[in-house]
């Protein structure tokens, strides 16, 4: 007589799909928003008959760093709402519904800024269901109004390069130039979208009119508006002429400055000597009227040693007269 052993397999767990709490919010994975805008984070979800469990539900920053635990920022558990963390940005933070237990859990943010940027998780749980959702918020500048300038004279011939900047905004920034009320932008001319440059190589009347500039990121758009002349270059040769009419009336300026500076010196000099000879005798006369026999004698002596002091030159003559007869 043989034993027979029969091995039956007895499964451990259900094989039937459980058809458990979803999340069926489908928005994007990434929500760009302007600063002090507001914004909602989506999360409906969906029970089923099943899921008998305590409704609770749970809004998280993610952390970036996996071995951090992620910031919990609100819950909803058997009716009553917790705010943890900051209670600055308590104040900022609500559900949209406002019952989160009739299928919508999503999370209004006010007054958005730039540290509300972050990776938020809404998560779901209602025994046996659970479901959890992820979304990116990046809050960010608008560009400020750009400012529009021209470099390059504006002169027919000439290359001339139109400018166009925001003071103010988050990157990426993108600028756009289009001509206003004179269609397209004629050929020859290349704008660069990242530095706002519009460069014209060869300017012409074509280039002529009014340009407008748009300065775009993904939260805002702002633009500025210049009006681009068309200048007729100078006659070169009325330029060279008027340079040398110029340069000769310069020179005939110094010219009659140096005249007058000498004739001014000049007379200087002589009203110094005019007025010296006015004071001698001046002084010879006063001295003449008191004491007039001093006088005569000064002029006497003066007489004498002319007559008795003969000028070397005049020996010398004298001399080679008498030599010979000795």
């Amino acid at each position: 007589k043989s034993n027979r052993y029969h091995t039956a397999v007895v499964p451990l767990y259900s094989t039937d799909r459980c058809v458990c709490l979803q999340v069926t919010s489908k928005g994007p994975q990434t929500i760009r928003k302007a600063e002090g805008e507001s914004v909602t984070l989506g999360c409906s979800y969906k029970p089923s008959p099943r899921d008998t469990g305590e409704l609770d539900i749970e809004w998280s920053v993610i952390s970036p760093d996996t071995t951090q635990k992620d910031q919990m920022l609100v819950s909803y558990t058997s009716g009553t709402k917790y705010f943890f963390g900051n209670h600055a940005f308590e104040k900022e933070l609500s559900f949209a519904a406002g019952d989160p237990s009739m299928g919508d859990a999503s999370l209004s943010i006010a007054l958005l800024s730039p540290a509300h940027t972050a990776t938020y998780q809404c998560k779901v749980k209602k025994a046996p269901g659970v479901d959890m959702h992820k979304m990116s918020l990046v809050v960010m500048a608008k560009p400020s109004v750009p400012k529009c300038w021209v470099e390059g004279g504006e002169l027919i011939g000439n290359p001339v390069s139109l400018h166009c900047e925001s003071a103010k905004g988050s990157t990426p920034l993108k600028y756009t130039w289009r001509r206003e009320r004179a269609g397209s932008i004629a050929d020859g001319a290349a704008q660069n979208s990242v530095t706002g440059e519009l460069k014209i190589s060869n300017h012409s009347e074509s280039f002529a009119g009014i340009y407008l500039c748009e300065a775009n990121n993904a939260v805002g758009v702002e633009s500025c508006t210049l009006n681009l002349k068309a200048n007729k270059p100078p006659n070169r040769a009325a330029v060279i002429v008027g340079t040398i009419v110029g340069s000769l009336l310069l020179i005939f300026i110094f010219l009659v400055f140096v005249v007058l500076l000498y004739w001014k010196l000049s007379s200087r000099r002589r009203y110094e000597k005019e007025f010296s000879n006015d004071i001698r005798y001046s002084a010879d006369a006063a001295v003449g009227a008191i004491f007039p026999s001093v006088l005569q004698i000064s002029h006497t002596q003066n007489s004498l040693k002319k007559q008795s002091f003969p000028s070397y030159k005049s020996q010398k003559l004298h001399q080679s007269y008498i030599s010979p007869a000795i």
